[in-house]
């Protein structure tokens, strides 16, 4: 099992914990839009380390990332498993050929 997988099913496992006990419990106990919003925050950070060029911080921010990406995840209930399966399924693909097969972009 890699490092991603065991966090992954460490999240998993956090959400029957107690809030008071757990940050990943606390977060997804605030619901899936909290989720979405500290994954903005942290992406945004990792973003601005991306630009300063400083490496270690850059791959700090990165773990943050991917840790609240899979809290965001969990709390739709979406596992690494689904997103490995996609990712999988792209395997192969060209980029530009597969946003071509999803169509144009629809304005938000």
């Amino acid at each position: 099992m890699t490092a991603i997988e065991r966090l992954a099913a460490t999240i998993e496992s956090r959400r029957t914990a107690d809030p008071d006990s757990s940050w990943t419990a606390k977060l997804l106990a605030k619901g899936p839009e909290k989720c979405a919003e500290k994954f903005g925050e942290e992406s945004i950070e990792a973003i601005i380390e991306a630009v300063k060029g400083d490496r270690a911080r850059l791959t700090s921010e990165a773990a943050d990332v991917v840790f609240h990406l899979l809290v965001m995840l969990a709390s739709r209930d979406v596992t690494l498993a689904d997103v490995q399966a996609e990712l999988e399924r792209r395997e192969g693909t060209s980029g530009l050929s597969e946003k071509a097969a999803r169509g144009p972009a629809t304005p938000g």
